[in-house]
């Protein structure tokens, strides 16, 4: 109920008019049953603007922290998270990863709409990175079709560390639906699930023109925090 108050009453109709949200090829995103959205991150601000152009609920997952955060700021970043539809994910025992896909795989068979960032974190330079192939298996497990996704600008509109987004028009670009039945019954296939990846990658990358780097954001970022 909190998730439909703040998206068409409370915040949504706010955020419409402030930031003017510019959408391309929304009628790709299914009216109904379960589909995948597979997005680049470029801002804390992506979970905010993509399921806010999206008539249906689209649902994330979280790190479970975010949900347990004390004082003001921790309640307010609670509220935050389970306004947006986020479902909070238990990070402990190593299992983060299929904690993850488990909760959006019960999303989907429940015919919902899952978001993702296949990258696995924000990009630290704009550019599009390698995907992880946890979107493959969502997909081959479910049998949902994948929507690619790019944000176009949000990291001009939020860069990395801004609190306070600059008010600026949002651009989001939907890519045509991708259907992987062909290879049902394929998942755990390491090669199988890479060769999806790679195709759903280079779909955001062909939506969103950012440049391409194979190789892992996660990697870019432990170099950087070493160097630093």
């Amino acid at each position: 109920m909190l998730y439909w108050l703040l998206k068409y009453i409370i915040l949504g109709p706010l955020l419409r008019l402030i930031f003017r949200p510019q959408v391309e090829g929304l009628e790709h995103v299914p009216d109904r049953g379960p589909a995948i959205l597979a997005s680049n991150h470029l801002s804390f601000s992506d979970s905010i603007f993509m399921p806010l152009v999206v008539k249906r609920k689209v649902t994330f997952v979280a790190k479970a922290e975010y949900f347990t955060g004390k004082g003001v700021k921790g309640w307010l970043t609670k509220m935050f998270f389970v306004g947006t539809g986020t479902i909070p994910v238990d990070r402990s025992g190593g299992r983060a990863a299929q904690a993850a896909l488990d909760t959006q795989l019960r999303v989907l068979r429940a015919g919902g709409l899952a978001g993702i960032y296949p990258e696995g974190t924000r990009s630290p330079d704009g550019r599009l990175f390698r995907g992880k192939t946890g979107v493959a298996r969502l997909a081959l497990e479910s049998g949902a079709t994948v929507v690619p996704v790019a944000m176009l600008n949000s990291d001009v509109v939020q860069p990395t560390g801004k609190l306070i987004p600059k008010v600026m028009r949002v651009r989001i670009r939907f890519g045509a639906p991708l259907d992987f039945s062909r290879y049902a019954g394929m998942a755990g296939d390491r090669f199988v699930e890479r060769a999806i990846t790679d195709e759903i990658m280079y779909d955001v990358m062909e939506l969103s023109g950012r440049e391409y780097v194979d190789t892992y954001a996660v990697k870019i970022k432990n170099v950087a925090a070493a160097a630093a």
